[in-house]
């Protein structure tokens, strides 16, 4: 007895692609994955504005994570250092050790980049 069987690259191909299929439910899990890592990384409450979805691209399925935080692109790109005056009032105010001070202008230092996103990219890999 012999069997013959036949794979039509068109069919597999449309298999594999098609929403819902095999290849988008694998890239859907490690594009989680890689979400969750992102987010135990990211500094403060910053992690609790990631998410995550599987969009058709330009060369098929693509994995994209988000982070829509106002700040991110400060976080991830560091800070010069840089003069803070206040807009509104006359002085700034903020807690230092639990006391409260205030100031008519704070310089800065500036802050290192945490490339976080790109961190959890590597190690979901």
């Amino acid at each position: 007895m012999s069997v013959e069987v036949r794979l039509e690259q068109g069919r597999l191909a449309r298999l594999l692609r098609a929403r819902g299929g095999l290849a988008e439910r694998a890239l859907a899990r490690r594009t989680a994955r890689v979400a969750d890592i992102a987010r135990r990384e990211a500094p403060g409450r910053m992690g609790a504005y990631i998410d995550w979805k599987v969009v058709s691209g330009p060369r098929g399925l693509e994995g994209v994570i988000v982070c829509d935080h106002p700040a991110v692109r400060y976080v991830l790109d560091g800070t010069r250092p840089h003069i803070i005056r206040p807009r509104r009032k006359k002085v700034l105010r903020f807690d230092v050790g639990g006391r409260e001070v205030f100031a008519k202008v704070v310089h800065h230092p500036g802050t290192k980049p945490n490339d976080f996103l790109g961190k959890a990219l590597r190690e979901g890999r």
